[in-house]
């Protein structure tokens, strides 16, 4: 990955939107969807080139990518343990919890900490919580299905 700091961004005609990326040092800080990019966004990143093919059909779980998360502890967790589900694959939230250390699958108040984890999740495909069917995305609706879709789910 590109070791310049910025933000980058690229239309995607799938998704019917920009793919946009904040990196600092070579690590992803944020993936996000906007309608119209940041007016300093760049086109061209090694990343942008690998989801564009991704949003073309062709697999791949970004799981060698970089991500750079200040998110307490438990939810780096969840996040870390959401990086691990293969792509095409599906869980729950609670097997989810039942897969991260420290979260305890029973207690509500742990699936409600999953399910903020998700919903916070700053690099959505990256970090790809469309895979947990019945947890929030930070990714808009419409990307969350398209990313399911694509993936078979």
């Amino acid at each position: 990955m590109d070791d310049v700091a910025g933000i980058y961004a690229r239309e995607s005609s799938y998704l019917d939107r920009y793919v946009q990326l904040g990196i600092a040092s070579g690590r992803v800080l944020s993936v996000s969807f906007p309608d119209s990019p940041d007016e300093e966004a760049i086109e061209d990143h090694d990343l942008l080139d690998r989801i564009a093919d991704y949003l073309g059909g062709v697999e791949d779980d970004f799981s060698d990518a970089e991500v750079a998360l200040t998110v307490p502890t438990t939810q780096r967790a969840v996040l870390e343990r959401v990086r691990r589900v293969p792509y095409g694959d599906q869980i729950t939230v609670e097997t989810l919890a039942r897969m991260t250390s420290g979260v305890d699958h029973t207690d509500e108040a742990d699936l409600d900490a999953v399910r903020t984890a998700l919903a916070e999740n700053p690099a959505p495909l990256v970090i790809p919580d469309h895979r947990v069917r019945d947890g929030p995305s930070a990714a808009p609706p419409s990307v969350e299905q398209k990313l399911r879709s694509l993936e078979g789910l």
